[in-house]
């Protein structure tokens, strides 16, 4: 072919060539096409996304970040200024230099963080607390003589060789000694105190935790026991220390009482003192005595919570209440209503709300126990001898000289019941046991009737369970324990006069008094502790004398 038509012929071939296969499956993205030749509408302007956007947020947050470091940075440098530059030399040192970065000096705080694994039970608070918890650091070094256990002697120490239970005990490691220590401290305080477990956390729901306190009120024994009641016949116990050993005196104690809280036992006598010990059964620490001047004292009492002692004296109307807290001494000269001219023998009611006060000619006189104002004024047939609160403070016993008992309410002011003692020429002396169940009255002739306390209410002439006769002159002090498995009886006429009765077979118990001794003489105030087991009586001699009941105790 000449070549002036090969020239002619390659622009036609070109021009209908086929075209690229690249060219044909990648579209125009100028045009706007779409896959299938045809141009795509354009999206509209709200649902474009522009790329330019999130890249302004970020820097408009740094921006803002780096602005409030900035202002923060002025503000501490401000706050430099005005500080001393002793304080802050000694800041640099304690904190380091922490003028570019506040965070590495919480950071430095804080501590390093512990990743505790959360648990599902666990609040927020307590999972923060722990994630911030630091690890707890070991010893630098260990020292192997702290490891050898030291062994202390306890028979060159007059205190430590009492706490040894046999003789083989002649050496004891700190360990045990210091066991051997609280449980001393446990008799002492007859169990562990309140403040000493603060640190355990009894876990229960609601539910039960009601359920205890159910049982708990419903009881009314003594929660140390060693057995489940006091056997009969022989009663263990142990001779103590006197309660006063440590203020002695000659003069008559009048009133023994121990505290209904705590381990503390008070002791008043003609001295014109009162005097409180710390009870532990073999020093028996004085604690404090209170002197009232020209004031023979005929009783004194603790009030319900513990936290005044009221005091009378023999030939003076004048009522002493001591506040144990404040540690004031507040005297009531006269009682408004109240016209009696001596004031002597009161009651206090368990509940600490009343005072029963008795007065001469059949009176006997309520009062308000935080006031000190009469209420209320009440009367019997004959003088009044003795009287005393039941155990629920509503109703009032009240036994006159003419041998009969009357039952009066508390709220109404109206008797309820009236009856004769049976074989009694005039009361003495009338007590009710704490868990509601007997009625004790002591007559002249030596008998103690020991009524149910139901048979006092509903019958005009109930008969009592048991008469004990084991005493020949008149009954002057009478004593339920907390407990209510002993009842002490005593006569201030005749020495050795004191018996211990076993409840509920209305026996008395044979060891006690030890007659070949001799050395209790007259009972004028005897008591028992409310929780550890101790007993104690004030005689003629002025010595308070205390026993620990071996059933009530873990020697």
């Amino acid at each position: 072919m000449p070549p002036e038509r090969r020239s002619r012929a390659r622009p036609e071939r070109r021009a209908g060539a086929r075209p690229d296969r690249k060219t044909l499956m990648r579209p125009d993205r100028r045009a706007g096409a779409g896959p299938g030749g045809q141009p795509r509408k354009a999206a509209p302007s709200s649902q474009r996304k522009s790329p330019a956007r999130p890249r302004e947020a970020a820097t408009a947050i740094a921006v803002a970040a780096e602005e409030e470091r900035r202002l923060r940075q002025r503000n501490r440098l401000m706050l430099e200024e005005e500080k001393p530059a002793v304080e802050r030399y000694l800041e640099e040192l304690v904190f380091g230099d922490v003028e570019d970065d506040e965070d590495a000096l919480l950071r430095r705080l804080r501590g390093p963080q512990v990743q505790v694994q959360e648990d599902s039970g666990d609040s927020e608070v307590e999972n923060e607390a722990k994630d911030n918890f630091p690890p707890q650091k070991k010893p630098v070094w260990l020292d192997e003589e702290d490891e050898e256990e030291e062994m202390v002697d306890m028979m060159n120490n007059r205190f430590r060789k009492d706490m040894m239970k046999n003789a083989s005990e002649n050496k004891l490691s700190k360990d045990e000694l210091q066991k051997r220590l609280k449980e001393e401290f446990q008799h002492a305080m007859g169990g562990v105190p309140a403040w000493a477990e603060t640190s355990k956390r009894k876990i229960s729901s609601d539910d039960e935790s009601e359920e205890d306190e159910d049982d708990l009120l419903q009881r009314t024994g003594n929660f140390i026991s060693t057995s489940a009641s006091l056997p009969k016949g022989i009663l263990k116990m142990k001779n103590c220390q006197h309660a006063n050993a440590e203020r002695p005196t000659t003069a008559r104690i009048s009133s023994v009482q121990f505290h209904p809280r705590a381990q503390v036992v008070m002791v008043a006598g003609l001295d014109n003192a009162v005097s409180l010990f710390q009870v532990d059964g073999k020093a028996n620490p004085k604690i404090q005595s209170i002197y009232l001047e020209k004031f023979p004292i005929f009783k004194a009492c603790f009030s319900a919570n513990g936290e005044e002692v009221l005091a009378t004296s023999t030939h003076s109307k004048v009522l002493y209440v001591y506040d144990m807290l404040a540690g004031k001494l507040i005297p009531v000269h006269q009682v408004r209503g109240l016209k009696e001219k001596i004031v002597r023998s009161f009651e206090v009611s368990r509940d600490g709300s009343f005072l029963l006060i008795n007065g001469v000619a059949g009176y006997f006189h309520l009062l308000s126990m935080k006031t000190k104002e009469l209420i209320s004024s009440m009367k019997i047939n004959g003088r009044i001898a003795a009287s005393t609160f039941s155990s629920d403070s509503k109703k009032v016993y009240a036994s006159s000289g003419d041998g009969e008992v009357y039952v009066w309410d508390v709220n109404s002011r109206k008797c309820l019941n009236r009856f004769v003692d049976e074989g009694s020429l005039y009361g003495l002396s009338i007590a009710t046991s704490r868990n509601g169940q007997y009625v004790a009255c002591g007559s002249n002739c030596g008998v103690v009737n020991i009524y149910n306390q139901d048979s006092c209410l509903q019958e005009t002439n109930p008969k009592p369970i048991k008469a004990i006769m084991n005493l020949v002159t008149g009954v002057t002090s009478l004593t339920f324990n907390p407990t209510t498995e002993i009842l002490a009886i005593a006569s201030e006429k005749m020495k050795e006069a004191i018996r211990l009765v076993h409840l509920p077979s209305c026996t008395v118990f044979s060891n006690f008094p030890v007659v070949k001794k001799k050395n209790i003489s007259l009972v004028h105030t005897m008591d028992f502790s409310p929780r550890s087991g101790y007993f104690a009586l004030g005689n003629e001699k002025g010595k308070a004398l205390m026993y620990r009941l071996h059933h009530y105790s873990d020697f």
